[in-house]
């Protein structure tokens, strides 16, 4: 069973910023402040399920404690540039060392972007674009 123990600190955060940067990445991609109060708390309700409910150890770790990567001042270009950075580097890890994981945590990275995308009024375009983005940074399924 892969843990976090099996990675170093620089790979378990890119891993995390991967999850939580593409919430982000969706909110951002239709911005409008009433919306990012809902978006945050879908972001924050799917990590908590992933929490209780996770598929893998791994991704019920990944999940929980404090979201990591942003702060409120990192422009649309850093949060997007970053995160798929960050989805990419994390798929290559884990398809490294723990390849029977890639799977779970591609499925977590597109909860997460689709739940942010669905939490106040639908899917928007720029969000559709965003998940586009996301699931090119995952590679194939």
């Amino acid at each position: 069973m892969t843990t976090k123990a099996d990675f170093t600190e620089d790979e378990w955060e890119t891993m995390r910023k991967g999850v939580t940067g593409a919430g982000m990445l969706v909110s951002i991609g239709d911005r409008d402040f009433t919306d990012t109060f809902g978006e945050v708390g879908a972001l924050a309700k799917r990590l908590s399920e992933e929490r209780k409910e996770g598929r893998s150890e791994l991704m019920r770790e990944l999940a929980a404690g404090r979201p990591s990567g942003f702060g409120l001042t990192a422009s649309p270009e850093e949060v997007e540039t970053q995160t798929l950075e960050a989805v990419r580097s994390a798929t290559a890890t884990l398809a490294a060392k723990a390849p029977d994981e890639v799977g779970a945590y591609r499925q977590l990275v597109l909860d997460v972007a689709e739940s942010v995308a669905d939490a106040k009024g639908g899917v928007k375009p720029g969000e559709t674009d965003a998940i586009d983005k996301i699931k090119e940074a995952l590679g194939p399924a």
